[in-house]
């Protein structure tokens, strides 16, 4: 009775080993699961992080004789010396997995230990930049047109840069300048932008009905576009989506070293020192929480000159 009662929970956990899944095994169910495919951002995300992990970790050993002090050896050797945002990210998503494994599949899983803790991540308030600069650098004429307008739509939105490359031209509403993105958790939800961005997506688009908003620069060779989702290739032009990576470089080639996040953490920052609430910066950035929003309605540096001109004395004729 006992090895029937054994032979039947293997089977529930669909791994087909006794004493419970490998972590190659567990790491396929995790990424297989309704939390993780729902958006295929994240799959990806997940995919690579985990996939590093078992390389390390031994993709055919059980995971229950995974030791918490190996887990914390593991992500030190990976991202040990990364800086603290991109540590929290992959440890959290680590932590992700291992806590599916052992709520929702109740296997026997190691835990993040607290040698591996978060890490403090250090606030840059000289990450917004100035109005100015942003709009000169859409108005040089030796800046392609897809350049321009992925660099507007990302400050106009105050979106983030993946659901902003992810658009296809049928999410579009031009004539309401907005359209349908999906965020982080597979939420969707409404993006706008104002009159530059609108001036320069008809002349983007240039009369295609479908497919990604913004394209590569040649179509892909066959072996590429065997391993690509044919939802990321345009069907009128054969060309590919823009990636996250080559839009990156793109900026910080003509942006003298401006990051993709900047135009969306100036936008918001911004639209604090225009003192906008912080209950419409929150709906339009897509953040859950109002205090993820207040370090934008701190006021930015533009407005802390402008009351410090207040201090001085009176300007004297000549």
């Amino acid at each position: 009775m006992a090895a029937t009662v054994t032979a039947l929970d293997t089977r529930r956990s669909g791994t087909g080993t006794v004493g419970g899944p490998t972590v190659r095994a567990a790491i396929d169910a995790f990424l297989d699961s309704p939390k993780v495919t729902s958006n295929r951002h994240t799959l990806r995300a997940y995919t690579n992080v985990l996939d590093r992990a078992a390389e390390l970790l031994g993709p055919n050993r059980r995971l229950a004789d995974v030791a918490d002090d190996e887990l914390a050896t593991t992500l030190s050797q990976l991202w040990g010396t990364a800086k603290p945002a991109t540590w929290n990210r992959n440890r959290a998503a680590v932590g992700s997995w291992l806590t599916w494994c052992a709520t929702r599949q109740h296997w026997t899983a190691p835990a993040v230990p607290a040698a591996a803790e978060r890490r403090r991540e250090n606030n840059d308030d000289t990450k917004a930049v100035s109005r100015s600069r942003i709009d000169r650098l859409c108005r040089r004429r030796n800046v392609p047109l897809r350049e321009k307008t992925l660099w507007r739509m990302l400050y106009e939105s105050a979106s983030r840069a993946s659901a902003v490359l992810a658009l296809n031209i049928e999410d579009l509403d031009l004539a309401n300048k907005q359209a349908r993105i999906t965020v982080k958790g597979g939420d969707t939800m409404w993006i706008t932008w104002g009159t530059d961005t609108a001036h320069l997506l008809p002349r983007l688009i240039a009369g295609r009905e479908h497919g990604p908003l913004f394209l590569s620069e040649h179509r892909p060779g066959p072996h590429r576009r065997a391993t690509t989702d044919t939802r990321d290739i345009c069907p009128e032009t054969g060309r590919a989506r823009l990636g996250y990576d080559r839009a990156r470089i793109l900026l910080g080639h003509h942006g003298d070293g401006l990051r993709l996040h900047q135009l969306r953490h100036s936008s918001a920052t911004h639209l604090g020192d225009a003192n906008v609430s912080a209950n419409v910066i929150m709906t339009k950035t897509g953040h859950k929480s109002l205090r993820s929003v207040q370090r934008y309605v701190k006021p930015g540096l533009a407005a802390v000159h402008e009351a410090t001109e207040t201090l001085s004395g009176p300007r004297r004729r000549g």
